[in-house]
């Protein structure tokens, strides 16, 4: 049985009605808990670990670089961009999968053997978050977390956490 940590995201206002504005929109998913290290599976992780795939969205590239993605790169307003944390490979994004695999920074929620969220951190310290795209492959897309995003120092700190 998986149990769940409810981590506090911050002041986030309600979502909004009527006319939205950039102030009251509620753009972090209030649905994203993470799976406590005690219910970690490790063994189950680090399999998973193994057979994890990384297909990449275009909206968060600018610079389209070895990911192979059709259109190469699409950035949209609003969406955060591998480039700004100098993601360029998939390579190095996969390798991102795998640690925060690794460590147990997942979701709580799970769409068959996968975890919803997988969440990491660069080698220069920037929180990244990846979302499952395919739970038949175990493909995922992943992006720089804003700073502005209240989960963001979580993973920071359960990242740190991992290494003691």
């Amino acid at each position: 049985m998986w149990s769940v940590v409810k981590t506090p995201i911050g002041n986030a206002p309600p979502p909004c009605r009527g006319i939205p504005n950039e102030a009251s929109i509620d753009q972090f998913n209030r649905k994203r808990r993470f799976k406590t290290q005690e219910d970690c599976d490790v063994l189950k992780l680090t399999q998973l670990a193994k057979k994890v795939k990384y297909g990449g969205n275009p909206e968060h590239k600018k610079n389209p670089g070895d990911f192979g993605l059709t259109p190469p790169s699409g950035p949209r307003l609003g969406r955060s961009l591998c480039d700004d944390v100098d993601i360029f490979r998939r390579r190095d994004a996969l390798d991102l999968l795998k640690s925060g695999l690794g460590k147990g920074l997942v979701s709580d929620r799970f769409d068959g053997d996968w975890p919803k969220n997988i969440w990491s951190v660069t080698g220069d310290g920037k929180p990244v978050e990846a979302q499952l795209e395919n739970s038949v492959l175990g493909t995922y897309h992943g992006y720089p977390m804003p700073e502005s995003d209240p989960l963001a120092s979580e993973v920071l700190r359960r990242w740190k956490d991992a290494d003691v």
